[in-house]
């Protein structure tokens, strides 16, 4: 199919592309937010202490740092569509490698799965994000993008619960506590026992994720040619010759950054963070779910209000001064209270509500940060993915605080975060040159 220059599609291609877009942003979800559960999974049957465990969320997204590049150069050769079903096959091959992984109970090789499952989704998230930025006008991309959050985050709700179901056992209960007792034998013999449990999920995983860059190479979706977005998206200065001259996309995937490490900080540490308050696994496999909810509650109030009733801009402004309330009130606020039949200390509840205002912070950082790069978007949207890598290295840094202080003072890690994204929000988003005079473009 010819490229299809952004602004020419009819409203129906505009749909169905979405809808095919919408199940590929499920798939990113379902496959992302199921670390929330291996991460304790593999503590358990790997016997890791809390850094190591965090691996799990390193290895998955260095990747972006690593690949994110190469992926838009790949992306560049091959076009949006066939980028997309090389994706998919790379995350086939390293659900794949749980298999082995699970056999041999070898952590390594259970990263190296995770890793090369970040490779291709890194390439999908190249191609995607900028595909729903420029498939419609530019003051709804926010709302476009919410509503493939949604997507995204329901698949984040679904994916520890059918985990759960398919992994877990009622009696792990008991098993866990009768491990410090047995033998050395008897011990490696029942951690074999559970980490096998993993090997008919992936390799159906793997299966669905080779069928589905099948799909996705078949199906009409158009070819966007960004190059030819025209004089209306193009950024008019001549003298800008290379993608590091675009100060609002650099300082946007150092957002990207901080961003993401947050809401992978809440998501995939809430579970610890339960079992210290004396919640077992099998209690708290339900907080992730109720964090990925406020999430998709957030980006409903999104699509309802932007840009009819607010802009894009100012509904980033106000979670991101959200998102740094919530994480004082994580850190500083005590006392039991009982909710949805759990009784916690008060804090897990702010973490929980950390998925309300990072809800738009995504939809809100991508159109800013890729405004009026015109013939420069696919490599600035592989810039925007680099900055992915803030998954991996942030949760680590709340594994390192969480070991050496407390689960609960790890959280401080937060904070510098969201002041960053209230600065991008508020002023970085508008900078145009790297110079001592700064120039001014205001969104609003």
């Amino acid at each position: 199919m010819a490229d299809i220059i952004p602004g020419t599609l009819s409203k129906r291609d505009i749909n169905l592309s979405l809808l095919t877009i919408g199940v590929m942003f499920f798939v990113f979800g379902f496959v992302t937010w199921i670390n929330a559960i291996l991460i304790p999974y593999f503590k358990i049957a790997c016997e890791l202490s809390n850094f190591q465990s965090y691996l799990v969320a390193f290895a998955f997204y260095i990747a972006y740092l690593v690949m994110s590049l190469p992926a838009s150069y790949l992306l560049e050769r091959t076009g949006f569509k066939k980028g997309m079903m090389v994706g998919f096959f790379v995350m086939s091959a390293g659900a794949m490698l749980f298999v082995p992984a699970a056999l041999t109970r070898t952590y390594v090789v259970f990263l190296t799965g995770l890793f090369t499952l970040g490779t291709g989704l890194a390439i999908l998230q190249t191609a995607a994000n900028p595909y729903v930025t420029i498939l419609g006008p530019k003051e709804s991309a926010a709302r476009r993008i919410s509503i493939m959050g949604i997507c995204n985050k329901a698949a984040g709700i679904l994916a520890p619960l059918l985990f759960a179901a398919v992994v877990l056992r009622v009696t792990d209960s008991d098993l866990l506590k009768q491990l410090p007792l047995m033998s050395a034998s008897e011990k490696g013999q029942a951690l074999d026992e559970l980490i096998r449990r993993v090997v008919w999920p992936y390799a159906t995983v793997s299966v669905i994720l080779f069928c589905l860059g099948i799909f996705v190479r078949l199906s009409k979706l158009p070819e966007i040619d960004a190059k030819q977005e025209g004089h209306e998206l193009a950024y008019l200065d001549s003298n800008k010759t290379s993608i590091t001259q675009f100060p609002h996309l650099i300082l946007g995937a150092v957002g990207i950054f901080v961003h993401v490490g947050t809401q992978v900080i809440a998501v995939d540490t809430v579970i610890n963070y339960a079992g210290s308050m004396g919640i077992n696994l099998l209690q708290a496999k339900v907080f992730p779910s109720y964090i990925l909810f406020a999430t998709i509650c957030g980006y409903l109030i999104g699509i309802a209000v932007i840009p009819k009733l607010v802009s894009q801009v100012n509904a980033l402004r106000f979670c991101t001064l959200l998102g740094l309330f919530f994480s004082f009130c994580i850190i500083f606020t005590h006392g039991d209270v009982t909710v949805f039949g759990h009784r916690t200390d008060l804090s897990i509840w702010f973490l929980v509500g950390l998925g309300l205002p990072n809800s738009l912070v995504w939809a809100g950082l991508w159109p800013l940060a890729l405004d009026g790069l015109a013939r420069y978007t696919k490599k600035g949207a592989s810039i925007l993915i680099m900055g992915l890598c803030g998954n991996a290295i942030i949760p680590l840094l709340y594994g390192y605080f969480a070991d050496k202080l407390s689960l609960r003072n790890g959280y401080w890690v937060l904070v510098p975060c969201y002041l960053y994204l209230v600065f991008y929000a508020v002023h970085g988003h508008k900078i145009r040159r790297w110079s001592k005079q700064i120039y001014h473009q205001e969104l609003l």
